[in-house]
């Protein structure tokens, strides 16, 4: 079970004894708690593309975890440090490419990469734990970054509140206590009666399977709506504020987040209700002018064509199916970082 000490409201991820990866899987839930051990690069690599292991913060962290684990199981079959170095080099570049639109696979293991630039003169053994040591890091900044979030985040909130999400950004997507579900749980913390709303997230429904669950094991009322019922919820005047999470924010303050984000923006937007996207600084891609530049991955067909094995669409009938979908910054009433909340134009104030 996990070895980092973590906020989370519960165990979904840690250290096999062999260095491995274990993730509880999240293709399972809600009918089923089962745990994976992931023992090798290419396992990881899997699990991410299969979503197995999701959320743009955890997945790059999980990465973290497998370059650390691959230079370990290395340096303990008495590999040199030279073939511990390439060896963790070549797991960095496999996995950087499992999935492109989250800004924090790239990141963190870019964190992994600066710690094998300075690891000229150390034997493999002193490598390894390094890069052990990075992904702990990681990890543990992670679980720091969610709580903040929360703290921050709380100060939007009031007894009685009412939040709408999308997708899961809580602590299955993190190492810690989440992002866009931070605030719901430090305000649970505070005392406060809290209430969510969560769209169910179509086609792989990571609302009601994975945000639902989340929200019951922790006590919190939940209610589930399929996302065709957002627009005429929030017509209903008693929702406080819709709070989602990102893959990755363009330097303009333009979002990339689970596909249905921007309807959902545009919904809130039309009902006077405020939108807050929650992540941590390291979602934030300077370098990305905007919106328009991010790359945004294409899905299988099936995702939409099937549920469950079971047939929905004529076989022969076209499919799009895009993971995310971008949301202009001008429909984003604010940012909720670890390092405080801003308008969207703000964001330049945070060196990620």
């Amino acid at each position: 079970m996990p070895t980092s000490p973590t906020d989370s409201p519960f165990a979904h991820l840690g250290w096999t004894p062999t260095h491995g990866v274990r993730a509880l899987d999240q293709t399972r839930l809600p009918a089923e708690e089962v745990w994976c051990d992931l023992e090798s690069v290419e396992a990881i690599a899997g699990a991410i593309c299969s979503l197995v292991v999701r959320g743009a913060p955890l997945i790059g962290l999980v990465a973290a975890m497998g370059v650390a684990g691959e230079a370990l199981r290395l340096a303990a079959a008495g590999a040199t440090s030279d073939a511990v170095h390439a060896g963790a080099v070549a797991a960095a570049d496999r996995l950087v490419a499992t999935r492109p639109t989250a800004v924090n696979l790239p990141w963190a293991l870019g964190c992994m990469r600066r710690v094998l630039d300075a690891s000229a003169g150390i034997s493999a053994d002193q490598l390894a734990d390094a890069l052990r040591a990075e992904a702990q890091r990681l990890w543990d900044d992670d679980r720091r970054m969610c709580a903040a979030i929360g703290r921050h985040g709380l100060a939007l909130l009031h007894d009685g509140a009412v939040v709408h999400t999308h997708c899961n950004a809580g602590a299955l997507a993190t190492g810690g206590i989440g992002t866009a579900l931070a605030p719901v749980y430090a305000a649970q913390s505070a005392g406060l009666r809290i209430r969510v709303i969560a769209d169910e997230t179509r086609p792989l429904l990571q609302g009601s399977r994975l945000t639902a669950w989340e929200m019951v094991r922790a006590g919190i009322p939940v209610e589930v709506i399929a996302d065709s019922m957002a627009a005429s919820r929030l017509q209903r005047g008693d929702v406080t504020c819709v709070s989602v999470g990102a893959d990755r924010i363009a330097a303009n303050g333009d979002v990339a987040n689970k596909i249905g984000t921007f309807g959902l923006a545009l919904a809130a937007h039309a009902a006077g209700v405020p939108l807050y996207v929650a992540a941590p600084t390291s979602t934030l891609d300077l370098a990305t002018p905007s919106g328009a530049e991010i790359v945004i991955e294409a899905r299988h067909a099936d995702e939409v064509r099937q549920l469950a094995g079971r047939l929905l669409t004529p076989a022969r009938a076209d499919v799009w199916n895009p993971a995310f979908d971008v949301t202009p910054a001008a429909l984003i009433a604010g940012i909720i970082t670890d390092r405080g909340i801003v308008a969207p134009s703000g964001i330049h104030a945070f060196d990620a």
